[in-house]
């Protein structure tokens, strides 16, 4: 543990700049664990999962769908919105069906991530799935939504990282906890 390890801010204010359908902006007015006063802007969203779904033989379902903020098609693990109500689990059975038509035999979650919590408070639940390929069911899309998703062997998935073809912040913590913590 830090030496200096510092106690909570204290927000005093929070006003509303902006509401659209995936997130919202407030203005934050807070005081800081060292005595300053500032003002800061906070994006706040739905938590979320990131799912790495495994079948036995060690395939991992990828995903590529269009991301505006790189403008292109983004390589990645499955991953959505936690409903409210919902838990992580059960939101990354849903998520996992909707978008490749599995079904996930069990679900856990590995660890919880934060991402720019400079500014964001979105959480990602990294989530570890098993299923069996050969059960399939219709996808759900939202009517937004285009995802392609295929099986690729985990040793792939490995070179495509290094090779820097899959940079989802997210899928390269859920792939790096998985082999660090719990592949055998």
């Amino acid at each position: 543990m830090f030496k200096n390890w510092h106690q909570a801010g204290h927000i005093k204010k929070k006003t509303k700049q902006y509401q659209g359908p995936v997130f919202s902006v407030e203005q934050c007015q807070v005081d800081t664990p060292d005595g300053l006063s500032v003002e800061r802007d906070l994006i706040h969203t739905a938590p979320t999962v990131t799912i790495l779904a495994l079948t036995k033989d060690q395939q991992v379902v990828m995903t590529s769908e269009y991301r505006v903020g790189i403008n292109a098609d983004s390589l990645s693990l499955p991953a959505g919105i936690i409903n409210p109500g919902e838990s992580p689990e059960k939101a990354a059975k849903r998520e996992f069906q909707e978008e490749t038509g599995y079904l996930a035999q069990s679900a856990e979650v590995m660890t919880t991530v934060t991402s720019s919590e400079g500014f964001m408070d979105q959480t990602a639940a990294l989530t570890l799935l098993r299923f069996d390929p050969s059960k399939q069911t219709a996808t759900h899309f939202d009517a937004d939504e285009f995802v392609s998703a295929q099986l690729v062997d985990l040793k792939q998935v490995m070179a495509w990282i290094k090779a820097g073809k899959v940079n989802t912040a997210q899928a390269l913590a859920a792939i790096g906890y998985y082999q660090l913590y719990l592949a055998q």
